[in-house]
């Protein structure tokens, strides 16, 4: 390859660069892109891109080739990325383990051979340093000035793109923080357990999309809407939802209308997550033959998510003592669920329910009740809109 080849190759890569970031708010999923992008652009076999954590002042990775998915966190001032974190200088060192500032122990673990080194600070419009770069061992020789510059001026392509997934990953957790604190608001008037349940559905109806083959925005708007299945709850009647006995057939007419009361709470939402929230919360008493509540829509009529929910509750909901019975044995509750395909369930769905059972069986087996039910989202796969 000739130099202006060469030149125009790398020109190529970093148009293509600023193209893949710009639509990408998935902090992790934008930091992969970068790393790779960055090891084609200054043709070397590892980058990993380390996030400020302010709250810590550590720096965090959960991009580094070797590590498995691990997250790497090393205090600012410590170590290569540390050290080019606390100075907001470049650093660019040709034999590792000469330096002072390298750490063996990642190489230790990894197995990799870091040769040579190339880090720059990540700065926004203001200047302000929230991450660094750290490209190791280019494929033939050592870093040079003309890599210097490219890596800072993607850095400054990217600094903007971090901050944006930053802040959309802030929005998206406040958004589920309030949906899961609406999901205890209609839980925990009928129930003491409700961290558990609600952390049982959503976990399950994870599952059983992933088993559908669904892609995954839909299973991750099918898991974070599944606890607002019963908002309608908060409209029904003490002496209704807490008696101690079962229902009287017209007390049951009126605690099926909690279907007809979650979605007029979520109607006309604008946020796309509460919108697929209102479709299970007024659907997940349908049964697949036309029995069930409140429109009796049955088959295809019945909203996927719905049909999903509907199986993961259920599963729970026997899994668990209630006042008016004692709890099933899981494997009880998984015959009953197989027994109800084409009934009350959908088959597509009792199939995918039959083939992730034994891990809902851990999950159901392994919770604990300390837990808090607001999820964690770093490494969770969050939607393209609110």
């Amino acid at each position: 390859m000739t130099r202006a080849e060469e030149l125009e190759y790398r020109l190529n890569l970093l148009v293509q660069f600023g193209a893949l970031i710009s639509k990408e708010t998935n902090l992790i999923k934008l930091l992969e892109i970068m790393a790779v992008q960055v090891e084609k652009i200054l043709s070397a076999q590892k980058c990993s891109i380390f996030i400020l954590d302010h709250q810590t002042n550590e720096l965090w990775s959960g991009v580094a080739s070797g590590m498995d998915n691990t997250e790497i966190r090393t205090p600012v001032g410590k170590g290569i990325a540390g050290w080019v974190a606390y100075t907001g200088d470049t650093l660019n060192i040709e034999d590792a383990y000469k330096s002072d500032k390298f750490n063996p122990e990642i190489d230790r673990i990894t197995k990799f051979k870091t040769k040579n080194v190339l880090a720059v600070p990540l700065k926004n419009i203001s200047g302000k340093i929230i991450g660094v770069f750290e490209v190791i061992n280019k494929n033939n020789g050592n870093f040079n000035a003309e890599d210097e510059g490219i890596l800072k001026l993607i850095s400054s392509l990217a600094a903007g793109a971090v901050e944006n997934a930053q802040l959309y990953e802030s929005l998206y957790q406040s958004q589920l923080e309030t949906i899961y604190r609406l999901a205890v608001t209609a839980e925990y008037r009928d129930q003491h357990d409700t961290a558990i349940h609600i952390r049982h559905i959503t976990e399950y109806s994870s599952l059983i999309a992933q088993a559908l083959g669904f892609d995954d925005r839909r299973i991750e708007d099918i898991k974070y809407a599944s606890p607002l299945h019963d908002i309608g709850k908060v409209a029904i009647s003490d002496s209704i939802l807490l008696k101690p006995a079962r229902l009287t057939p017209d007390e049951f007419e009126e605690m099926k209308k909690h279907t007809l009361y979650g979605a007029k709470i979520l109607s006309n939402a604008k946020s796309h997550l509460l919108q697929v929230a209102c479709r299970i919360a007024q659907s997940h008493h349908e049964k697949f033959d036309g029995s069930g509540y409140p429109y009796k829509l049955k088959s295809d009529q019945i909203p996927m998510e719905a049909k999903i929910v509907s199986v993961a509750d259920v599963f729970d909901a026997l899994c668990m003592t209630r006042v008016y019975k004692p709890s099933w044995e899981p494997d009880k509750a998984r015959e009953y669920i197989i027994s109800e395909s084409g009934k009350s369930f959908d088959p597509l769905v009792v199939d995918a329910f039959d083939s992730v059972y034994d891990k809902i069986l851990e999950i159901q087996r392994s919770v604990d009740p300390r837990s808090s039910i607001i999820p964690g989202i770093r490494k969770e796969i969050y939607k393209d809109e609110l």
